[in-house]
């Protein structure tokens, strides 16, 4: 079977199919849910870092107007912790004991009839603590360290010794801080029971791993486990993970015998459901004075909570990059009285690439050479170490391309020798890869007897386009036109999902429903194959194609049978397939699997007398294999560049010491980029089909912000001549 025709590198920028529920507030979110006899809860929160609770005084919460339930450790009963994922450990199940391990956590809920008086009565509750000090710093002695905690360090060749004899040499340090996810919609649980049957609509990123972790929590039935997310008010990471707040609103559920709503406020963002951690990265880089790189060695600490285990893998971007006989990386966690971290927008690579990509823009400086020109001169192409080919790459005509488009001929090599308007004018550059993440997933078509299609999986749809453009896919695989195609996502019955984030939702679900429209066509042409009076008797599934809201076979216009008229023939009033993709590995394949590549070129200005910093051009040029939808793939790396400019120059959460409360936990405090700080942005896509699946496909959510921070910080360089090595670069740090 084949499809009409090889698509296009760039698939047609189709508008959202979901644009005119959102545009219009019909979207169905998780807050926008509600049940007769719905009740709202309120969460309590510690305010010590660290200790015991020794009391906790409920009587008055109790007696509040409306309450209905108030929950603690005392009464919660026990409930299990989640099950292993492939992201590590569930976050620990709340309410079960007294222990502190976080300025913030949850020590108690209360359930009353409106959202009002919950919020009151939980103001009522006493509690009182043992308080011992936080561990908030990376480099307190008293924090357990984890050292490579993934097993993904990286050593090859013998990276101490050719640095002690590399004839130029960086040995720098760079800091990060801590981010929050801040989505558009607060995180939002609607939980009630029916029976022993949890019933669940929730901002999730993953329902399938959520009916599981719930079914374990609380130890009943997977299959008794119905999660629905069909709109999530975007994500970040922020909803990769079953926190606290989404087993207590299920608990109160449970005990009250009401639907329960649970919306945390934008402060309760700030703990309870994670946020990019702080990190020290020290780097070294040895090279031959002819630019050429002899030695990587690349230490990442990063902070973890102290009962959790966040997948945050930093330096070991550093191992693939470029090409280096001497490799070494290593990541270490240091365990701290604060809230659960997890992954926000570009994992670990966002970090580690900050910290790489300025060291080499150091490095240039230092033998001087242009930036652009020793990034290709190092260009990691085969694959090391396996020395295997890519299964796509390239990386290269990012590179040359973004130069082209950006006109970093015009940048004058000296620091501070560009001014225009009065302001010093700064040109940065940074290569940027994701590394590559496919799960296995399951994907359902059905025909149906009109000649529409239904294609169903559980993965969610978080603002990426993502119900989009598998509507564009399963067109094409079907022959029909997207007006006959529907798409069902976020809904844990539906076929397994990996979650959506990683960048590996795209080749998943569609190299899935790749199968499942193979499937579904080698059904037809076998249930017809003897069938003398149809169209396509005697036809193998090799011998056709979709095309026209049918199928025929290749090479013969006249030989065409509608879906409609299949199924009106045969009888039937539908026709369902599944299909399945797993990854293969590089061994089976014979290829390195690549993630997306690209090239971040920025232009910022800055004021000389007070430092103020503008970013005010962007280039992105990306490899992501076979785009889909160009349109939606061009608003992702769009997003991406705010959320890296928010990255370099002012995002931070920030913690009091000692307790470790978060003291600007409202988006009146915690900055994020808003217009006024959004540069021009240029995005243009580059590359071939990626051959490591049937689809062609590349993700590309995390790639648009990687990547964006050390060009912002090599550009300030190159207009001050001032190295601020810790983010965000904040104007007092120029002055």
């Amino acid at each position: 079977m084949t499809t009409i025709s090889r698509p296009r590198l760039l698939g047609p920028g189709m508008n959202r199919v979901d644009g005119p529920l959102k545009v219009t507030g019909t979207a169905p979110y998780p807050s926008d849910f509600a049940y007769p006899g719905m009740a709202h809860a309120a969460l309590v929160r510690s305010t010590v870092g660290s200790g015991r609770i020794t009391e906790i005084d409920t009587a008055e919460a109790e007696r509040a107007p409306g309450v209905v339930s108030v929950l603690t450790h005392l009464n919660a009963g026990h409930l299990d912790r989640g099950p292993m994922t492939p992201l590590g450990v569930s976050p620990p199940a709340p309410l079960q004991g007294d222990l502190i391990l976080h300025y913030g956590q949850q020590v108690a809920v209360v359930v009353a009839d409106t959202f009002e008086e919950a919020t009151e009565a939980a103001r009522l509750v006493r509690v009182h603590y043992a308080a011992r000090p936080a561990l908030l710093e990376l480099d307190d002695p008293r924090a357990e360290l984890r050292t490579n905690p993934w097993k993904r360090d990286a050593a090859w060749g013998n990276a101490a010794g050719a640095l002690a004899t590399a004839e130029v040499q960086v040995d720098e340090t760079y800091f990060t801080v801590d981010n929050t996810n801040n989505p558009m919609g607060p995180l939002t649980t609607v939980a009630r029971w029916e029976g022993d049957i949890l019933l669940i609509n929730n901002s999730t990123q993953w329902a399938s791993l959520e009916s599981t972790s719930l079914a374990v929590t609380f130890g009943i039935p997977e299959e008794n486990v119905h999660v629905t997310a069909p709109y999530v008010g975007g994500g970040f990471g922020a909803g990769l993970r079953v926190w606290s707040h989404v087993i207590l609103a299920a608990l109160a559920a449970r005990v009250t015998g009401r639907p329960v709503k649970l919306a945390l406020t934008r402060p309760q963002m700030f703990t309870a459901c994670g946020h990019r951690p702080k990190g020290r990265q020290r780097i070294r880089l040895g090279a031959t004075r002819d630019g050429r790189l002899v030695a990587i060695d690349h230490e990442a600490l990063t902070a973890a909570a102290m009962d959790d285990d966040n997948f945050e893998p930093t330096a070991t971007v550093s191992a693939t990059s470029y090409a280096c006989p001497n490799v070494a990386t290593h990541d270490t966690q240091a365990r701290l009285n604060i809230p659960v971290p997890n992954s926000m927008r570009g994992p670990g690579a966002s970090t580690g690439n900050y910290a790489l990509e300025c060291a080499m823009d150091e490095l240039a400086y230092k033998l001087g050479m242009d930036p652009l020109e020793l990034r290709l001169c190092n260009d990691a192409d085969p694959h090391p170490p396996t020395g295997m080919p890519w299964s796509s790459r390239a990386h290269r005509e990012c590179l040359e391309r973004g130069a082209e488009l950006f006109g970093w001929s015009r940048r004058a090599p000296e620091p501070r020798s560009m001014r225009e308007d009065g302001m010093l004018v700064g040109y940065g550059l940074a290569a940027v890869g994701y590394p590559w993440f496919r799960a296995r997933c399951v994907a359902r078509v059905t025909i149906r007897h009109d000649g529409t299609a239904y294609v169903c999986s559980a993965g969610t749809e978080i603002g990426n386009g993502a119900y989009t453009v598998f509507v564009q896919l399963s067109a094409e695989l079907l022959g029909l036109d997207p007006a006959q195609v529907t798409v069902g996502l976020g809904d844990s019955t539906m076929p397994l999902a990996p979650q959506t984030g990683g960048s590996g939702l795209t080749s998943a679900i569609g190299s899935a429903i790749h199968e499942a429209c193979r499937n579904i066509i080698g059904a037809i042409v076998d249930l017809v194959a003897d069938d003398t009076g149809s169209p396509l008797h005697g036809c193998t599934i090799d011998d056709v194609e979709a095309a026209d809201g049918g199928i025929r076979r290749r090479g013969d216009l006249s030989r065409f049978a509608s879906y409609r008229d299949i199924l009106a023939r045969l009888h039937r009033p539908d026709l369902t397939a599944e299909g399945e993709s797993v990854p293969g590995t590089p061994q089976d394949l014979g290829m390195a699997l690549a993630g997306a590549f690209g090239a971040k070129y920025v232009e910022v200005r800055v004021d000389p007398d007070l430092g103020r910093i503008r970013v005010v051009r962007a280039v992105s040029v990306i490899d992501g294999g076979r785009i889909l939808n160009e349109k939606t793939a061009r608003s992702q790396i769009i997003g991406g560049t705010v959320g890296g400019i928010g990255m370099a120059l002012f995002e931070e959460t920030v913690s009091d010491a000692p307790t470790g409360r978060i003291a600007n936990a409202t988006l009146g405090d915690y900055i994020v980029p808003v217009n006024a700080d959004i540069p021009d942005m240029q995005v243009e896509f580059v590359g071939s089909w990626d051959r490591a699946n049937p689809i062609g496909t590349k993700g590309i959510g995390e790639v648009g912000l990687v990547g964006l921070a050390p060009a912002i910080a090599n550009g300030i360089f190159h207009a001050t001549g001032r190295r601020i090595r810790s983010l965000p670069i904040t104007m007092d740090q120029l002055l």
